[in-house]
């Protein structure tokens, strides 16, 4: 008898790490920042963390998609598809490049629901990350399991922009960005680099935008008109994803004084990615 998937709440896993320089440099390099090589004591960038901390899994235990296979820590789900649907972040201290740090990370929730396109699991877990002056950041991140759609389920309606954007930036996603971005996070899910892979085994049509990159764009869209005043929240939701094959856009308007709505638009115009702001 399989073991309920909802044994895993509460679950826990803790992970030593060091802000060092050398992601930090490659992460300006691959947005093309005119910054220049990192340096000791430099603060990082909203959502910064998500450089270090990074899955180890050994060759042998990745899966035929690349992700690491499961069970440990995250509940062993049969479904094939994982995603990255989404999350909640708390800046509450710098992070600067030479710290050591901790993140101790919990699983919060799991729940099984069954959608038009078949079988859902939902899993939140909590991160919480200590520097040398105590608790710095504190992350709920949204992960959602499927199964690949059936050929004749229709697509989910797109959901067009209702908002006017004070600042607009377009994109384009080309595969070396994303083959670096892959790189950077130590991510080996194929969806990302391998066009056939992602074209012939899953269905889209062209490479997949990590979702973690967008959200890291728009951060760093509101950050540049925040003043020079640090992020204290940042809240994302992925609503439909982006593909390398068109340009896609990213777009933001203030809310008051010490907030900004953002978000990334498809090269039809469609949500991709909202996200709300506060500094």
């Amino acid at each position: 008898m399989r073991q309920p998937l909802t044994d895993w709440i509460g679950r826990q896993e803790t992970t030593d790490d060091r802000i060092t320089a050398a992601p930090l440099t490659g992460w300006r390099a691959t947005l093309d920042k005119p910054d220049g090589p990192a340096q000791d004591g430099e603060v990082l960038p909203p959502l910064g963390h998500w450089l270090y901390f990074l899955p180890r899994a050994r060759a042998s235990d990745i899966g035929p998609d690349g992700h690491p296979r499961r069970g440990g820590f995250l509940p062993p789900v049969g479904l094939p598809r994982r995603m990255w649907a989404g999350g909640r972040v708390r800046f509450h201290q710098p992070l600067r490049v030479g710290e050591a740090v901790r993140r101790v990370s919990t699983i919060k929730d799991v729940r099984e629901k069954h959608g038009r396109s078949g079988a859902l699991v939902f899993v939140v877990v909590e991160h919480r990350i200590h520097g040398p002056g105590g608790l710095a950041v504190v992350e709920e991140h949204d992960i959602v399991y499927r199964d690949p759609p059936a050929a004749d389920t229709p697509p989910p309606l797109p959901r067009p922009c209702d908002k006017p954007a004070v600042w607009h930036e377009p994109m384009r996603a080309d595969p070396v960005l994303l083959f670096r971005y892959s790189a950077l996070t130590f991510n080996g899910h194929r969806i990302h680099y391998d066009r056939t892979y992602a074209v012939e085994e899953e269905g889209y049509p062209g490479l997949v935008v990590h979702g973690p990159l967008i959200a890291t764009l728009l951060a760093d869209l509101a950050a540049r008109h925040a003043g020079g005043r640090p992020l204290t929240r940042f809240d994302y939701r992925v609503e439909r994803p982006i593909f390398d094959v068109d340009p896609f856009s990213l777009n933001g308007a203030p809310v008051g004084e010490r907030a900004a709505e953002v978000w990334s638009l498809d090269h039809s115009g469609a949500v991709s990615m909202v996200a709300e702001a506060e500094w």
